[in-house]
């Protein structure tokens, strides 16, 4: 198909509307606080996200602090890469592994406490403009901190800065007060058919 000299005129006047109707809409959108977002879902993607927004915090001048709540020991690429640049944010790496691995409830307990107690510490500060609370839904998913005492905490936060959740099974309590919510669906995943996690991609 060949486009000619009326379809670009026909679609150029076309695209000036829409960018008269997109300027009216940014318009009446004039809020400006700290958000609250989630990520959830079975799809691979969640910390990602957030480690790409901390990126683009980074950008503007930011300062971010990440606290991860289940990862410990593992190696991830996340952790080689804040380490070897302690310069860029605060990263806290609390977690001591699923629970499958620790098997010790009471360990994982005061090890998800620790991480909480953090935490608050991160979204209290003045001078912390986005904090990621990595994985936090798994450990409030399996009952080990209580979600009354987090989502009331969340609620009542300053609203100075963005916290974003990640992790899979996120609490309907959570969602209430979550200003985004993102659900990652896995549509097709390499593990399924036979592939073990790949560095860089995965983890």
């Amino acid at each position: 198909m060949t486009e000619t000299d009326d379809d670009f005129a026909r679609h150029n006047a076309r695209m000036k509307r829409v960018q008269v109707a997109r300027e009216r809409m940014q318009a009446r959108h004039t809020l400006e606080r700290g958000l609250l977002l989630v990520h959830t879902g079975n799809g691979k993607g969640k910390s990602s996200s957030a480690f790409g927004m901390a990126i683009r915090s980074l950008g503007w001048g930011m300062k971010v602090g990440i606290v991860q709540y289940v990862k410990g020991s593992w190696e991830t690429g996340e952790k080689n890469f804040f380490t070897a640049n302690p310069d860029l944010l605060t990263f806290d790496v609390m977690g001591e592994g699923f629970t499958w691995d620790t098997q010790d409830r009471a360990r994982d307990i005061a090890a998800a406490r620790a991480a909480w107690e953090r935490s608050k510490a991160l979204i209290l500060d003045p001078a912390y403009d986005f904090v990621i609370l990595d994985e936090l839904n798994i450990v409030l998913r399996d009952d080990t901190l209580p979600v009354d005492e987090i989502v009331a905490f969340l609620a009542d936060r300053p609203l100075t800065k963005h916290i974003c959740i990640t992790g899979r099974n996120a609490k309907p309590e959570l969602l209430a007060i979550a200003d985004l919510i993102t659900e990652f669906d896995e549509v097709k995943h390499p593990f399924n058919a036979g592939f073990m996690a790949q560095k860089g991609v995965e983890y």
